[in-house]
């Protein structure tokens, strides 16, 4: 169940107001951060991959524009498109090596229409995501945040030495060391006023001491224009597939569901990072994230610019700052879309030194990797758990450093799946999860409506689960009225006037038994509920006494939220 801690560090939560100071002074500095970044991403693929300088310019403006509409989506929420929380939205580095073979194979028509093909992987897996639940658990999810980390972090660090030919041998290490111990020391020490600008003071201070060693390039600000859009560069599309569109769709397909594994972890852990009081993981809010993503990758290939992604330092930004309002999101985004059009703006943040970013950057990685951990150890950690995380993690940090068969790869379809970190120890955790899915105990299940006739069979049924297990009198009195009390929560939380079907599935792990009802709630997050119930003394208020009951009963309940369907997970100890 949720932790009932309360999280002091969180200045204003999605739904609170900040001065605009606060929330555009946030947002820059997330814009600030992230602008390099996205640009720096579409540069790296066209040049690789020999394209004309106005498509490069084209690509740039287009992958600012989409990634400033998407993070507003994110924050605002459409419907159900949007998580409703901070969630930068940028260039994601997993496509490279696919969008540059499909440039040099069929140029940027042809990149085109596979991105948007496979961006259609992404709408489906957010539509179904509950029949995904024990797959994508938060074992996989956290692993993978912790993944990123590790990936990304040499790369960083290949980065701290990234100088102009001539420079003197103390100015990287100098620079560096100055942004993170400006950053370091105000995010362990300073004042929550001066906290918040803590990213762009440190940057700030960073480039002022880079800057007379001549790291930052002062020239490439002022060749830019002012204000700019390269049309006519548009792409277009491939509208007769060839064989090339048909041999790189599955490899377009595999790093899109590694990208919204990667969506997956921001949104679970965005919401954990953006509560003065924590809550259970509502996966709406996961769906809403995919939908975005999705979106962002429709909107990129439609354009013709490479495809975005979640950028996991929105989580760290908002453990930083304090600040997780939705105003945030729509400031970073609308800060994207102007830059968009000011060419010299965004040449002003791409000149930042490499030292200089690389160094903030580390603050940044350091707390998501910690969030991973989190994720994992929140749920509950055993030996298979540990096996797991584990085995995934370090098998995909091998691949990413080429310590793994990296003669036997090569550099087709296998050697650019497995020759991304991420990818691999994602695969490799979600292969376990598969197959202890596939070696568990039989489960038993049980249809019924959702009305106060199913008492009488959810008890017949439960109680017989239990005698097969070898369950003692008392374990099997336990269990039913768990069973009792749930049905008599899920009546109180369902809509009167419409009684649905209620799936009930049981099974033994170890020395307790796992109850899973599937049905469609109107009401709050039960777990969520039971969490606030048991901070507080007994009460005599009717609508409690099944909550309470429950968690008497209980060793853990959870409640996850989707838009097609709610899912509690009932366990109770037994004893033979």
């Amino acid at each position: 169940m949720a932790a009932s801690s309360v999280n002091e560090n969180i200045r204003y939560e999605p739904e609170d107001n900040p001065p605009a100071p606060v929330a555009i002074g946030v947002g820059f500095q997330a814009a600030a951060l992230t602008l390099a970044p996205v640009a720096i991403t579409v540069v790296i693929v066209s040049r690789i991959a020999g394209q004309p300088d106005g498509y490069i310019s084209w690509a740039v403006f287009a992958a600012l524009l989409v990634s400033g509409i998407t993070t507003i989506i994110q924050a605002v929420r459409l419907w159900r498109i949007g998580a409703g929380h901070v969630l930068l939205m940028g260039t994601s580095g997993a496509f490279i090596a696919v969008c540059v073979a499909a440039l040099v194979q069929g140029g940027p028509a042809l990149m085109a229409s596979l991105i948007v093909l496979s961006s259609l992987f992404q709408f489906l897996m957010a539509a179904r995501l509950s029949l995904l639940r024990r797959i994508f658990t938060p074992v996989v999810t956290g692993t993978v945040i912790m993944l990123i980390a590790a990936t990304v972090m040499p790369i960083v660090f290949d980065t701290l030495d990234d100088v102009p030919e001539g420079t003197a041998t103390a100015a990287a290490p100098v620079a560096a060391l100055v942004t993170i111990v400006v950053v370091a020391a105000l995010v362990l020490r300073g004042p929550p006023s001066l906290r918040l600008w803590s990213p762009l003071i440190g940057i700030v201070l960073g480039c002022a001491v880079a800057a007379p060693f001549g790291m930052y390039d002062v020239q490439t600000v002022l060749d830019a224009p002012w204000v700019g859009v390269p049309f006519g560069s548009w792409p277009g599309f491939e509208f007769t597939p060839g064989v090339e569109f048909w041999a790189l769709l599955p490899a377009f397909a595999m790093v899109t569901l590694v990208g919204a594994i990667e969506t997956i972890g921001d949104g679970v852990a965005i919401q954990r990072v953006s509560r003065r009081r924590p809550r259970a993981t509502d996966f709406r809010v996961v769906q809403g994230a995919l939908n975005a993503d999705g979106v962002g990758n429709l909107f990129s290939g439609l354009l013709g610019t490479v495809p975005n992604t979640t950028y996991s330092s929105s989580i760290a930004l908002a453990e930083i700052t304090g600040v997780a309002a939705r105003r945030v999101g729509v400031a970073i985004g609308v800060i994207f879309i102007l830059v968009a059009f000011f060419p010299k703006i965004a040449a002003l943040f791409i000149a930042i030194p490499g030292p200089v970013a690389a160094a903030y950057v580390t603050v940044l990685l350091g707390l998501l990797f910690v969030q991973g951990m989190k994720i994992v150890i929140d749920d509950g950690i055993d030996h298979r758990k540990a096996a797991v995380v584990g085995l995934a993690f370090w098998i995909g940090t091998g691949f990413q450093n080429q310590w793994i068969f990296p003669d036997l790869l090569g550099e087709g379809f296998v050697g650019v799946l497995l020759g991304n970190g991420m990818t691999a120890g994602a695969l490799v955790a979600i292969i376990m999860i598969v197959f202890l899915e596939a070696t568990r105990p039989r489960r038993r299940r049980l249809q019924i409506r959702l009305n106060n006739e199913a008492l009488p069979e959810l008890d017949k049924f439960l109680r017989a689960f239990a005698v097969r297990a070898g369950w003692n009198q008392a374990s099997q009195d336990r269990l039913a009225s768990a069973g009792e009390e749930t049905l008599a929560v899920l009546m109180q939380t369902s809509r009167e006037d419409i009684r649905l079907s209620l799936t009930v599935t049981a099974t033994v792990d170890g020395g307790s038994a796992e109850v899973e009802f599937v049905a469609s709630l109107e009401g709050e997050n039960v777990e969520d509920y039971m969490a606030h119930l048991s901070s507080l003394p007994p009460a005599p208020n009717e609508y409690e006494v099944s909550f309470r009951l429950l968690l008497f009963y209980a060793s853990s309940v959870h409640h996850q939220k989707y838009h097609d369907v709610d899912i509690i997970t009932v366990t109770v100890e037994g004893s033979r």
